[in-house]
Order: structure tokens, then C-alpha cells, then sequence
């Protein structure tokens, strides 16, 4: 338990990273983070790594001549409002799924489901104690999305509260505050394993 505390405080509040000297290391340094990231708030592997390669694309096209500096708070905003655009086109495909018939076709045959099974924590599947991070998985999840992205991206991308708030389209104020609400309903959810 120990460990694995130790491995999760390393990750999150490491603050290691550099700037990378270009715009391909500056991606591949972020990728399994971002990766992390969708497919915690998509729940779906392929449409994480679509946003996440969605968002690379974006960053590249548009703004490859900005200093190395503004590439994480770019990024990561560029991810977020990717990820919350399929959010929303996951929510309308199933209402009108609903109304073409309650899923099924003309043969009774099921249509698809535009609502994934939740698959699991996946890439951290790494960690010594897989239940401390699918605990931690489930608890982030339930966050509501605007404390969930100033949890990840302060505390999982190690972005400062000005970077955030660019991310997210947001104050500096509001990042805080969504910070704080989500630690307090995370240390409330994950009391076990103090």
C-alpha cells in the first residue's frame, strides 16, 4: 500500500518536466498522459486516442510557430474541448437512437450502442495495487467534468493554476475552486486508504 502511495505521489505532484527543445518531444513527452487523460473522461479507448491524436494534429497545424512554453496549456485546452465535443455527440447519437425505436431495427435485431462499456482504470494497470487505482479511477470519475479537468490537469499534468485556467477557458479563481471541491470529494471517497 506504502508503494503504491508513493508511486501515485511521485507521479502526481512531480514536477520534473522540462520544456522540450521541440515541438515532436514536447508530444511524445505528453501522449500517455493525454492518452490517460481521455480515456478516463471517454471511458472508450479508440475515441481516447482519437481525441488525443486529434489534439496533436490541432497543436501541429496551428500552432507549431508558438513559443515551447504555450504548448501544454494549448494542448491540453485543445484536448479538453475535444474530449467534451464527443461527449456531446455520444449524448445526441443516443437520444436519437431512443427515438428511432428504443435500439432496435425493423428485424429486432439491437443497433448499436452508442454508450461504451466502461472497460476499466487501463493504462495504469502497471501499479502494484491495481484496486488503490481503480478506486482512484472511480472516484475521478464521478468528479463533475469541470473538477475532474482542474484535478488532472494541476495535479496528473503538473500544469500551474495560470495554465490551467488557459486550458479550460476559465479564472484563475475557478480553477481553484474546482480544485478544491474535487480534492475534498476525492479525500471523502478515498478514506480507505489513508
Amino acid at each position: 500500500m506504502n508503494s503504491v502511495a508513493g508511486t501515485l505521489e511521485a507521479e502526481l505532484f512531480s514536477d520534473t518536466r522540462e520544456t522540450p527543445a521541440t515541438l515532436d518531444a514536447f508530444l511524445a513527452q505528453v501522449e500517455r498522459r493525454a492518452f490517460r487523460m481521455a480515456e478516463m473522461q471517454l471511458r472508450q479507448r479508440e475515441d481516447a486516442m482519437d481525441a488525443v491524436q486529434d489534439a496533436m494534429l490541432r497543436l501541429v497545424k496551428h500552432y507549431r510557430e508558438r513559443p515551447a512554453t504555450e504548448w501544454a496549456p494549448l494542448f491540453w485546452g485543445i484536448l479538453r474541448r475535444r474530449i467534451v465535443d464527443l461527449q456531446r455527440r455520444r449524448k445526441v447519437r443516443s437520444i436519437v437512437v431512443g427515438w428511432l425505436g428504443g435500439g432496435r431495427d425493423d428485424d429486432g435485431d439491437e443497433l448499436p450502442a452508442w454508450e461504451p462499456a466502461d472497460h476499466g482504470p487501463g493504462p495504469l494497470d502497471r501499479l502494484q495495487d491495481a484496486q488503490s487505482y481503480a478506486d482512484l479511477a472511480v472516484a475521478v470519475k464521478q468528479l463533475p467534468r469541470r473538477q475532474r479537468e482542474a484535478f488532472m490537469l494541476r495535479m496528473l499534468e503538473g500544469l500551474d493554476v495560470a495554465e490551467t485556467a488557459q486550458a479550460m477557458g476559465c479564472s484563475e479563481g475557478s480553477v481553484k475552486t474546482h480544485l478544491s471541491r474535487a480534492m475534498h470529494h476525492l479525500r471523502d471517497q478515498l478514506e480507505d486508504w489513508r
